[in-house]
């Protein structure tokens, strides 16, 4: 049992790894998403660590490297045992075989991807307060939560050179972003979307997700938005009083509007196909959730007072739409 004095250090460091002596049921994973200054190299790098259930194979409790590439859909899942895995419990700092990550940068090495990713401008996350411990508000401190998420980086600068399948690629002037997830499992079904690529607004970065959450024998539908730009980091939460008046899915779009403290937000989401990535599903890591980072995001920002804040295109943008759709429409009519 994991004591109230760990807990409550985790959710002030959402970065760090919340793995420590947990040996069933959790999962861990860094999402960190490198672009070139051309938009022409476009990847998602995401170790982490998986154990399942006792009374599952052992063979399923592994670390993990996960490889997209954002413009073909391409993706591949490289395993490592359990104890090549090492990472700190008060920083962002891991290492899996002879991969490191951390707040400067990342050293790979893998088939696909071999040399140095640095971050040459200090990685930007949402705050952390004991008022409000990070994206997930007071949700965040709540121990039952199966799945728990957290923003380690809303945009920095690239730099170094990388080996992306036997070609040399300088990464200076791009642009990254760092998110993760831990936990127990996965939502049943949830939308995900995120772009820091913006059109106008060089220092704009956009999060977005909304998912069925397991709850005692029950769930409940919850929403997170951040888009930060001109400074202002604006929220819409289901934990902050916000309203959605509208949310739809179909085979080409997701289009969705909210108004809140921070005004009305309108986003409309074109869908494209993408790689295959597993996910942690209690069990197994499971090869299910398509993701891309070719998608392109239509936002639109009003202020209460009715001004238009910004609007324009988010692109290199990730996007997941997983699940039981059905539900998650259904839950929120």
């Amino acid at each position: 049992m994991q004591s109230i004095g760990a807990f409550v250090q985790g959710v002030m460091h959402p970065e760090a790894f919340h793995g420590t002596g947990k040996n069933n049921l959790f999962f861990e994973g860094w999402y960190i998403k490198i672009v070139s200054a051309d938009q022409t190299q476009r990847w998602a790098v995401i170790p982490g660590i998986f154990r399942g259930q006792r009374s599952s194979s052992p063979d399923q409790n592994q670390a993990f490297i996960q490889v997209l590439d954002g413009l073909t859909g391409r993706s591949w899942f490289h395993k490592f045992n359990t104890d090549a895995f090492h990472a700190a419990r008060d920083k962002f700092e891991v290492k899996i075989g002879n991969n490191t990550f951390n707040a400067f940068g990342a050293d790979l090495d893998l088939p696909q991807l071999r040399g140095q990713v640095r971050y040459t401008s200090p990685l930007d996350p949402w705050p952390v307060t004991l008022r409000e411990p990070g994206i997930m508000g007071w949700y965040g401190m709540v121990p039952l939560m199966e799945c728990f998420h957290g923003v380690v980086s809303f945009g920095h600068s690239l730099g170094g050179v990388l080996e992306i399948e036997g070609n040399q690629v300088d990464l200076s002037g791009g642009r990254g972003y760092i998110e993760k997830d831990w936990g127990k499992s996965f939502p049943a079904g949830y939308v995900w979307m995120a772009s820091n690529h913006f059109e106008g607004a060089p220092d704009a970065s956009l999060v977005a997700s909304v998912a069925i959450i397991p709850w005692l024998a029950s769930s409940f539908r919850g929403f997170i938005i951040g888009f930060k730009h001109s400074g202002k980091l604006n929220r819409w939460a289901t934990y902050n009083g916000s309203k959605e008046a509208l949310l739809n899915i179909d085979d080409s779009h997701v289009t969705w509007s909210l108004t809140g403290p921070d005004g009305t937000l309108e986003i409309r989401a074109a869908r494209v196909r993408g790689g295959l990535l597993h996910a942690p599903l209690r069990s197994a890591m499971y090869q299910r959730v398509e993701e891309t980072l070719d998608a392109v995001i239509e936002l639109k920002h009003i202020g209460n007072d009715g001004s238009v804040l910004y609007e324009g295109r988010g692109t290199c943008a990730g996007l997941e739409v997983f699940g039981d759709i059905q539900k998650l429409l259904g839950a929120g009519q």
